[in-house]
């Protein structure tokens, strides 16, 4: 037994008159059910798959019911999650005849190994059977099996941040720093660095990526240039409420909030300049969003540049951006690209 005076520095809550819990050394539990939910929406909604029956979809989320918490004991972190998960998936044929049916993934938990979790994939009743279900199976569950596995990456990083990581031989490692670090410290952030470049938000460094996509609607620069700085337009190709102010400065929120930002530049019918974040990103870290809108002559060609994406959300940024965005515009107002 040791000494008074020479035990754990760390253990003083009955040093201090005020019983602070120091670093979160004793027993602290955060609750990540609401973050999850929001989480796995993000991530499953873009699932979509293409082959030679057609695409496959998923086109909602329609019961998530479960919990996710943190606990911390002793600089340990304890992962918790148990989640009942079924997503509506439509597919559209080479035809264009629709099909619908439904993935359930019945038990997504801290006990299982992802590889090892169930997806189960039906069609929807009196549907007639069809190879794009074959599709969606094979192929839809993988990319389901992956954005399972980003959810779980991302709750034990970017969910953690403030509480004390796992000790690596006897040092605790934050997620975020709140004094100057060490020099060994700077040179092992720096060696780390090397291959990815950061963001430069608030004192939390990920790694992040560039995106690129380009666009063909049938309309003219001006209408289209209108469509993604009008409200009630926006509201119209997202299918859920917005809010924007179109003036440099102005700040915009879609999606119910998934999706919120700032319009840095704008240039009527010639181009868009945005900063622009997921609700589940890092708090305070935005990418730059930049939209050129070039007339092709009854056509407008848009080219697409964001940078300071989060490497881990690369493909969603993409897929959202071409599913909820280009397609949802093209759908809404017509504005869908000749077929050659």
């Amino acid at each position: 037994m040791a000494k008074w005076g020479e035990g754990d520095p760390r253990w003083i809550v009955e040093q201090r008159a005020d019983a602070t819990n120091v670093n979160n050394w004793h027993w602290t539990e955060r609750d990540a059910s609401n973050w999850s939910t929001e989480r796995l929406k993000t991530l499953l909604l873009p699932v979509r798959v293409e082959g030679e029956e057609g695409a496959c979809e998923v086109t909602e989320v329609s019961k998530l019911d479960g919990e996710a918490s943190i606990n911390n004991r002793k600089g340990k972190l304890i992962f918790f999650y148990e989640w009942a998960i079924k997503l509506a998936w439509t597919g559209t044929s080479k035809t264009g005849v629709k099909y619908k049916g439904y993935v359930e993934i019945p038990n997504l938990s801290d006990e299982n190994d992802i590889d090892e979790v169930e997806i189960h994939v039906s069609l929807a009743k009196d549907e007639p059977d069809t190879n794009l279900k074959t599709l969606m199976k094979q192929e839809g569950t993988k990319k389901i099996r992956d954005a399972m596995k980003t959810y779980i990456s991302t709750l034990k990083t970017e969910f953690t941040q403030g509480m004390i990581l796992p000790t690596v031989n006897g040092e605790h490692m934050e997620t975020t720093p709140q004094v100057a670090p060490k020099a060994e410290d700077r040179k092992t952030a720096a060696t780390s660095s090397t291959t990815t470049s950061q963001s430069k938000s608030i004192g939390v460094k990920i790694p992040t990526c560039k995106i690129s996509l380009k666009d063909t609607f049938l309309t003219s620069p001006e209408e289209l240039y209108r469509v993604f700085v009008t409200q009630e337009m926006v509201q119209a190709f997202t299918h859920a409420q917005a809010a924007l102010e179109a003036d440099k400065g102005g700040k915009f929120q879609l999606l119910d909030g998934s999706v919120t930002g700032e319009f840095v530049d704008l240039v009527p019918e010639k181009q868009l300049v945005m900063k622009w974040r997921f609700k589940s990103w890092p708090a305070g870290h935005f990418a730059t969003i930049t939209l050129n809108f070039t007339d092709k002559g009854g056509e407008t060609e848009v080219c697409l540049e964001g940078k300071g994406i989060p490497a881990s959300e690369e493909e969603r940024t993409k897929q959202g951006w071409q599913r909820y965005y280009f397609e949802g515009i093209k759908q809404t107002f017509g504005y869908g690209a000749r077929l050659f």
